[in-house]
C-alpha cells in the first residue's frame, strides 16, 4: 500500500505544482518521475528488509538475499531508465515484464504469509492478493501508459 501511495502523492504533486512553475513538463513526466519515485523506495526497502525479503522466493531457490539485492538494484537501473527521455520506451518494456517475473514472489510470500518487513510476524496471507494482484496489474498499465505506448 505504501508504493501505491508514494506514486500518487509524487504524481500529483508534479502536476500539482509543476503548472505553477517554469518547471512543467507535461503527465507524461510526472507518470515516470513519479514510477522512479517509487522505485527507488521499493529497492530501499530491498536493501533494509534483505532477510524478510528473502523469504518470499521459494525454497528450492538458491541465494535467496544476493537476488533481492541484485532485483533491488535492478529498480534503481528502472527508475534512471525511466527519468532519462532516451531510454524511456524500452526501460519500460524490461520494468512491464520485471513486474510480471516477480508477482509469483508475491503470491508464494502471500500464500505462506511472510511479512517482508517482519519475518517474525506473520503476513496478512491469501487476501492480501486481492489488492496486491490488481496492484501489480495497474502498475503495469501505468509504465505502459506513461513509458511505452
Amino acid at each position: 500500500m505504501k508504493p501505491l501511495f508514494v506514486l500518487l502523492i509524487v504524481y500529483v504533486a508534479l502536476l500539482a505544482f509543476g503548472s505553477h512553475s517554469t518547471f512543467d513538463k507535461g503527465n507524461v513526466f510526472a507518470g515516470n518521475i513519479a514510477m522512479s519515485v517509487m522505485l527507488i523506495f521499493t529497492a530501499i526497502g530491498h536493501f533494509k528488509f534483505k532477510t524478510s525479503m528473502a523469504a518470499m522466493i521459494p525454497l528450492f531457490i538458491p541465494k535467496k538475499v544476493e537476488i533481492v539485492i541484485l532485483t533491488g538494484v535492478i529498480e534503481l537501473l528502472f527508475a534512471l531508465g525511466l527519468a532519462l527521455e532516451d531510454t524511456r520506451y524500452y526501460t519500460g518494456i524490461a520494468l512491464i515484464m520485471f513486474l510480471l517475473i516477480i508477482l509469483p514472489a508475491n503470491i508464494y510470500a502471500a500464500k505462506h504469509k511472510i511479512n517482508y518487513e517482519n519475518l517474525y510476524k506473520a503476513g496478512p496471507g491469501l487476501k492480501y492478493l486481492w489488492f496486491r494482484i490488481p496492484f501489480q496489474l495497474f502498475l503495469m498499465a501505468w509504465v505502459w501508459y506513461f513509458s511505452v505506448r
